[in-house]
Parts: structure tokens; C-alpha cells; sequence
């Protein structure tokens, strides 16, 4: 509940675009979890390459990436009008089935115009907000009709955390010298300097001045671009 007392349901807010600026207004805005989760759950996994070279004992794992976060979310969609403080996001039509097709179109529907599903931002008070793409989707249908209409259905959503790939790059500082990095040189910029600060080492600047088709190192013009790729280092010339 919020300072008020008002009980507050877990909404998801849909976007167009991948900086979370433009929302969907084809779909619920917001849409609404009916009923909240009793609980949630967060995943976070670091993906290790773990080799054993013959004759050795034991490994020695190498990290390789880290795998975006995911969140799950277990809740009902229900049809029999008995639950307090259900809230519909189409109050004309009660069915679970209604409900469901509402919560596929703002989560897992592929839009015409971007052709892949809407970019997600969920929120649940303070605490939980989370910006990410849907993962998986499984629907448990538990209670039905004497026609065979499901009544109630429970949902097992899985949604990857998603971040922008310039939010991304800002956020690793582009500092790994297994990268590919881009700068753009300023008045006074040197290239060996410039080496220096993302391999540790001036030894290879010529290979960055080969990398970039220089013909001289002594000298970078302002506003140039230039491209420090993941180098040879058994290679110094």
C-alpha cells in the first residue's frame, strides 16, 4: 500500500523504442497485474568458460559475460468476479481471456512497425522498477466453464532486463583493452598517449596508426576519429 493506504497494483508501461521515450498508445497505458505477486523473483548469472587442459586437476574458470538480469513474476488472471480489489484494464469485457489478450499485446506482440515486441518498464512502489524486454511466457489454465471457457489462468512471466547499447557503453567506460573503442581526437591529443590509456602500453601504437590507415604518428588533427581495436599482442610493428 502506498502512504495513503491505496493498494497498489504492479503496472507495466510499454515503449516503442529502445531509450524507454516513447510509449505504445495502441495498447493499455498502464497496464495492470490484476492481482498482485505474492512473490517475485530475480535471476543474475555470470556466464564462465571453465577448460581443462589434459594432464591438469581442476579448473580455472574464465569469465566470458555476464547474462542480463531477469525478473519473474507469478499471478492470476480470473473470471468469476469473487476477488477483492481485482482491478480489469477493460472493465466492458471480464473474461480471461480478454485479460490475456490485453497482456499479450503490451508484452509479448510483435508491432507492425518496429517488428518485435514493445520495450517494458515495470514498476510495484519504490522498490521495484524495472526496465526490460519479455523472456517467456507460460499460462496455466486452472478453472473452466461447463462450454470449456477458462475461468482462471495462472501466469509464469519471465522479462530480461534490458539496457540501452549507449547506456551500456557509457556504463562499462569503455575501459576494456578487449574491446573495440572509438575516440575522437582533440586539439593537443597524442596518439601513444592515447594507446597508453586503453592498452597500458604505448609499445602499440603502431599498430593503432596501421589500424587507421596513418601515415605519420607524430601528429592528430583535431575532431579526427580513430579505432583502438583488441590487438596482437605477441605484435609491436
Amino acid at each position: 500500500m502506498n502512504r495513503n493506504g491505496k493498494l497498489e497494483k504492479v503496472q507495466i508501461v510499454a515503449y516503442t523504442d529502445n531509450t524507454f521515450q516513447t510509449k505504445n498508445t495502441k495498447v493499455p497505458q498502464p497496464f495492470f497485474l490484476s492481482v498482485n505477486p505474492e512473490s517475485y523473483s530475480k535471476n543474475m548469472r555470470i556466464e564462465l568458460e571453465q577448460s581443462n587442459p589434459p594432464g591438469n586437476h581442476g579448473t580455472s574458470p574464465r569469465f566470458t559475460n555476464a547474462q542480463p538480469e531477469e525478473l519473474r513474476l507469478e499471478f492470476i488472471f480470473d473470471g468469476t468476479e469473487t476477488i477483492e480489489n481485482y482491478k480489469y484494464n477493460d472493465p466492458d469485457d471480464k473474461s480471461v481471456k480478454r485479460q490475456l489478450e490485453l497482456f499479450f499485446a503490451v508484452t509479448y506482440h510483435m508491432e507492425s512497425e518496429t517488428h518485435r515486441p514493445n520495450f517494458l518498464k515495470l514498476f510495484w512502489g519504490k522498490y521495484l522498477q524495472f526496465q526490460c524486454v519479455i523472456s517467456s511466457i507460460d499460462v496455466n489454465f486452472q478453472l473452466f466453464e461447463p462450454n470449456g471457457d477458462p475461468v482462471r489462468a495462472k501466469v509464469s512471466a519471465t522479462f530480461a532486463k534490458y539496457v540501452a547499447p549507449k547506456e551500456r557503453s557509457a556504463k562499462a567506460k569503455l575501459s576494456s583493452p578487449d574491446l573495440t573503442h572509438f575516440r575522437q581526437a582533440k586539439a593537443g591529443d597524442r596518439l601513444d598517449l592515447m594507446t597508453n590509456r586503453i592498452y597500458k602500453d604505448p609499445k602499440y601504437v603502431l599498430q593503432i596508426a596501421k589500424a587507421n590507415n596513418l601515415t605519420t604518428i607524430r601528429s592528430l588533427t583535431a575532431g579526427q576519429d580513430l579505432r583502438f581495436p583488441p590487438l596482437d599482442k605477441t605484435e609491436t610493428t
